[in-house]
């Protein structure tokens, strides 16, 4: 087991301290970028079938290339997110908003399957499932997330709907989490680089358990890494066959966990309809609060998970989560009934 030294950089960031400076990590589409995207997207906009993975070339956007590779670099090397504001949800029907989040998607890298049912294009919203069912993703729910990570490089959110209350996205650093425990528990922070079981829910690849052993900090090539999904960690000792949480492991958890929530540490955002959100997994973990819908009209995200080109190499028990873990073509949920497709409404 490797420990990682004291965490130092862009991505080493306290949430109370950038709330003072919210113009450094958003950025306004002008009118003339809408108008782009919306040429881009225009050869997209026909037709009921699901949307193709689009790719690039078949995206062109010579104006805002530049833009979104200074946005790739600012998640992969840069403090991990940026927030993207003016997307006229109103103006737009769903299905190009779907096509241009799917085209900026694609020159920041390759959508990835979100689901076992091949979602490259996801959907943030409460359709009704029980929170306590074992095989039910929290997103699908209203209910407040925990702290965590997603099984891709990035992910990318654009609201199409806003929330009648609560819904607010938290996100908090790795690298901050790990200095501070390191100043309270250093012996608890070791702990963090042992493997631990995670529920799978359900979406199991062939072959594989229906849990995986990743822990919840690594340091390789020179990077930390986290991943994390503390419910799913609690309900993986559901599975006989799972290594059990020790006393120790508990209290490690508990602690992230409790450092996480931490208001001066992490950064709270609103997000309004036609803002989109970009997080690097690897070095940010994201939750969100629980909510109430409007009646009629409940939250919902567009969701993306993407693979980036010129991202940081992953320890090898990540094969386990990802599979291929070659830069720029990995992540996702791949299980023996998935097939790639982009659905433009959201399914249970």
């Amino acid at each position: 087991m490797t420990v990682a030294p004291r965490q130092a950089g862009p991505q080493v960031w306290v949430g109370e301290e950038l709330a003072t400076d919210p113009e450094s990590w958003t950025w306004r589409l002008s009118d003339a970028e809408i108008d782009e995207l919306i040429a881009a997207s225009a050869w997209f906009a026909e037709g009921d079938a699901d949307l193709p993975a689009i790719s690039a070339p078949e995206f062109p956007l010579p104006r805002l290339g530049g833009r979104l590779e200074q946005l790739k670099h600012s998640l992969i090397r840069g403090r991990g997110f940026e927030v993207v504001l003016g997307w006229p949800v109103a103006e737009v029907p769903v299905r190009q908003t779907a096509a241009v989040f799917l085209g900026i998607g694609a020159h920041l890298g390759s959508a990835r399957s979100q689901n076992a049912a091949g979602h490259l294009l996801g959907h943030v919203r409460d359709v009704g499932l029980d929170v306590d069912d074992p095989d039910v993703r929290i997103y699908q729910t209203n209910e407040r997330q925990t702290f965590h990570t997603d099984s891709a490089d990035v992910v990318g959110l654009l609201c199409l709907e806003t929330a009648e209350s609560g819904g607010l996205s938290l996100l908090v650093s790795a690298g901050t989490i790990y200095n501070e425990m390191l100043d309270r528990e250093p012996a608890l922070a070791a702990l963090l680089f042992e493997p631990v079981a995670t529920d799978r829910r359900g979406e199991v690849p062939i072959g594989a358990d229906p849990f995986f052993t990743i822990p919840v900090l690594s340091w390789y090539d020179d990077a930390l890494t986290a991943m994390i999904q503390r419910q799913y960690i609690d309900s993986a000792q559901r599975l006989a066959n799972a290594p059990r949480l020790t006393t120790d492991m508990i209290a490690a958890l508990d602690l992230f966990d409790e450092i996480a929530n931490d208001g001066h540490l992490n950064l709270s955002l609103e997000m309004g309809t036609g803002d989109m959100l970009f997080v690097h997994n690897h070095s940010l973990l994201h939750d969100r609060t629980g909510f109430a819908n409007k009646p009629g009209a409940p939250r919902h995200l567009l969701r993306l998970w993407l693979a980036i080109d010129g991202d940081r190499r992953l320890p090898p028990s990540f094969q386990q989560r990802y599979g291929d873990i070659t830069v720029g073509d990995r992540g996702g949920i791949v299980t023996s009934v998935t097939v790639p497709h982009a659905p433009l409404f959201p399914t249970a």
